[in-house]
């Protein structure tokens, strides 16, 4: 749908002004089963579901969304994400009346063009399942019925970021003319991120983002908003450079569509997101209101207040509810069906109004019809695509330029660099496209992600982004926005592309970077996308999280900036939902992002460390090649055959396996028989076969062990499987207390992480090993005499 003029603007309103008429009649269905719903259930948020439905219907009815409610997997569909995600019932409740026009029709008229995919849409008799297992969830899901909006969200200030990030996708790809909306309160917008959102999006020139801004004072608490917030949706909105526009009275729909029709299609010379707002009553025609309504349905079910509601509908639409003015049946059988009686009631009389049904379906069926098939200037409709390109995860086969040799000194994150070069350069030059965008929280040359930005040796890249000279640029500006980052990246990996989005990606990969201590700013995000890729039935992209400067090797910066601690919030997603990684050199950096990618995993939290280390010459000293970090753990160093083997001590980290690897003479000339292993990622390792994972790591070999890393002890748990190896691993936090700061060296000798300390620390666990053992023994003992 192109621009249109001022003039076409008022033509449209003009237009949409025709049919009020059946919108207030759409607006009574939606809040009698917002109503219905919550009374039914017994919780949820009517108030804000209430206040919103003038925006929703105009948004969805009134020619200004390309959406197919038949189709929500239309790739140049425009995107609707619930940025605020409790209003759930509103949109449960607006799908379920729009649906009901199309079943109508399709059963009248056997015509294809109104049959919906139950699987896909919300019908009446789904509000009975609401908040119950397996039925429709608490908060906005994109998932089985609810593919229409476009993202999980629900916790304050998650959707904005997030809606940036499919707006972003869009735009790299040249999807011109696909918008996408984000409805929220203004409650939902006092969080950092969305403070952080409005910024970026405009420095990004998001002119396809739009925001719907319900504007009620109230949110959970007493006070009212406006009590601790100072302005107006126009200038929060306006002061950040974007276009903005508002209806005084939320509930008019003149000053409604006026509002949102000039958002959309009013001028935009200056290409800048843009928002509307509507001042409105929270709880609206509920009988409770403000942040009474918030998520307190009327109770209990059938009470006099909940009836009250009711009145106007039944005096309006002649519809008589049964047990009206009664309490609730004590049956739970009995309520149940009294409740889908009511809700039978409520759709025959739609069913009756001809007029409506065919105004409902003809118009959904119109706006769905105008969803292109093509696009002018779409940059990512080649017959081929990176997203399942085999070269991009051969690592053994990666150019020969891609590998540090022995004896460089290099850091590991500065393979991140090499490795993000290689992909997008030879994506660009095979696809026409990147496979990666990516950003920093102005910290992109710190932490080497803007590699991917750049040429890998005679291979062109795509260079920086910037909105007006370089939009086909990877690197995206971004300044100290670690939360709106991991939005931006999450939603653009959410955007499929495919013509088949059930069955394959075809997409942007995001990646975005921070220093190890910081990691935990991006985890809200990161959560809500697993879950989201868990359960959706479209196909997701892959988000590389890197901590880019982790563990005390970020030496000077001292303990603020100290990844320790922190870096474990990587490890907190069920198992198979997140590849946690940990590289210690430079040639493991590509090997395990590659071999990441193909695991079904949709992020990859990679941790890398600032200092250069040496690169080692395996063959020398006679361990593996770097490629053996595929398997998540391989055997730096084995038992001595012939002799009694001592245990088997686990290495994870930059600082700590260059020592240990400096200790292994020692090792030998002090008789300690031990098994070293690399531990690079526990996921990667489960990936593999039992056959390879027993030839690397025996049951026994669990139960006699320790660890070395530059980590805590407790991120260790992955790995050690007895409570006795807690006591003998050697760890950055050996005495319980934050280190302090100072050089590599010095911070590395207080952290007992230098070569004398690990070789001491192997010597003890050597030397006490029968006590060791007995303490297990004892431990399975006392199980067995209870």
């Amino acid at each position: 749908m192109a621009m249109q003029s001022q003039k076409s603007v008022g033509s449209l309103i003009e237009k949409q002004s025709l049919h009020f008429e059946h919108w207030e009649k759409i607006k009574d269905l939606i809040d009698t089963c917002i109503d219905m719903m919550l009374n039914h259930r017994q919780s949820g948020h009517p108030g804000g579901s209430r206040s919103k439905v003038q925006m929703m219907v105009t948004l969805l009815m009134g020619d200004l969304m390309r959406w197919d409610i038949r189709r929500p997997e239309a790739r140049f569909g425009d995107r609707f994400i619930l940025a605020a995600g409790h209003t759930a019932p509103l949109l449960y409740a607006t799908l379920a009346v729009l649906a009901e026009s199309l079943r109508a029709k399709f059963e009248e008229t056997g015509d294809s063009r109104y049959r919906l995919n139950p699987e896909h849409i919300v019908f009446w008799e789904d509000l009975l399942g609401f908040r119950r297992h397996g039925g429709l969830a608490g908060h906005a899901e994109m998932e089985g019925k609810t593919l229409f909006v476009k993202a999980n969200t629900g916790p304050s200030g998650h959707g904005s970021p997030f809606a940036m990030g499919e707006a972003m996708a869009l735009k790299r790809a040249g999807a011109e003319g696909v918008k996408v909306f984000a409805m929220e309160g203004e409650g939902g917008l006092t969080p950092g991120g969305v403070h952080e959102t409005k910024n970026s999006a405009w420095g990004l020139g998001l002119d396809n983002l739009y925001f719907l801004v319900d504007w009620n004072d109230f949110g959970i608490d007493d006070h009212r908003v406006s009590d601790v917030v100072p302005g107006s949706p126009q200038e929060w909105f306006e002061s950040h450079g974007w276009r903005t526009f508002g209806a005084q009275d939320g509930t008019d729909w003149t000053q409604v569509a006026k509002a949102l029709t000039n958002l959309v299609h009013g001028p935009n010379p200056a290409k800048v997101p843009g928002a509307a707002w509507a001042r409105t009553r929270k709880g609206r025609g509920y009988l409770k209101y403000d942040n009474a309504s918030h998520g307190a349905p009327h109770s209990p079910s059938n009470c006099q207040l909940y009836w009250e509601t009711k009145k106007p509908f039944m005096e309006k639409y002649g519809v008589e509810f049964e047990g009206f003015g009664e309490p609730r049946p004590g049956d739970t059988a009995a309520f149940n069906k009294q409740v889908r009686n009511n809700y039978a009631k409520v759709f025959e009389m739609m069913r009756k109004d001809r007029d409506l049904i065919d105004y409902m379906a003809d118009t959904l069926l119109q706006i769905g019809d105008s969803i292109p098939e093509t696009i002018d200037g779409y940059r990512f409709g080649g017959p081929t695509s990176p997203c399942n390109d085999a070269v991009i995860t051969d690592f053994e086969n990666y150019p020969e330029s891609m590998w540090a040799k022995p004896g460089e000194k290099k850091p590991n994150r500065a393979a991140l660099a090499r490795w993000g070069s290689w992909v997008n350069a030879y994506s660009k030059k095979t696809h026409g496209r990147p496979l990666f965008v990516i950003c920093s929280a102005d910290l992109a040359d710190s932490t080497n992600i803007s590699g991917f930005a750049y040429d890998f040796d005679e291979l062109p890249g795509f260079g920086k982004y910037e909105r007006n000279s370089n939009p086909e640029g990877v690197l995206l500006p971004q300044e100290i926005t670690e939360f709106a980052n991991a939005g931006l990246v999450c939603g653009m990996a959410s955007v499929n592309l495919s013509k088949k989005p059930f069955e394959e990606f075809d997409g942007l990969y995001g990646a975005c970077s921070t220093y190890g201590s910081f990691v935990y700013l991006k985890y809200g995000l990161m959560r809500l996308y697993s879950q989201m890729c868990q359960d959706t039935q479209f196909k997701t992209g892959k988000v590389l999280w890197v901590a880019g400067h982790s563990g005390p090797e970020t030496a000077d910066d001292s303990r603020t900036h100290f990844g320790i601690f922190a870096p474990g919030i990587t490890q907190l997603f069920p198992e198979g939902q997140v590849i946690d990684v940990h590289p210690w050199e430079y040639n493991e950096v590509p090997v395990v992002i590659a071999r990441s990618l193909l695991a079904k995993a949709p992020i990859i939290a990679l941790h890398l460390t600032r200092p250069p280390i040496e690169i080692p010459d395996r063959a020398a000293l006679g361990i593996p090649s770097h490629f053996e970090a595929a398997k998540g753990a391989y055997i730096l160093r084995d038992f001595k055959q012939g002799q009694p083997k001592m245990g088997t001590v686990f290495v994870q980290g930059t600082a700590t396996t260059s020592n240990l690897i400096k200790c292994l003479p020692d090792l030998e000339k002090n008789g300690l028989n031990v098994k070293v292993v690399a531990a690079i990622s526990p996921q990667l390792f489960n990936l593999q076969p039992k056959s390879v994972r027993e030839t690397i790591l025996s049951d026994a070999d669990r139960f006699d062990c320790m660890a070395v890393t530059n980590r805590s002890r407790r991120l260790m748990k992955d790995w050690l499987s007895n409570p006795v190896a807690d006591e003998y691993t050697i760890s950055s936090d050996w005495d319980d207390r934050w280190r302090t700061g100072g050089t590599l060296d010095e911070v590395i000798e207080e952290a007992h992480l230098s070569c004398d300390w690990i070789l001491k620390g192997i010597e003890r666990f050597v030397k006490d090993r029968d006590e060791r053992l007995a303490t297990l023994r004892r431990y399975l003992d006392a199980a067995e005499k209870r």
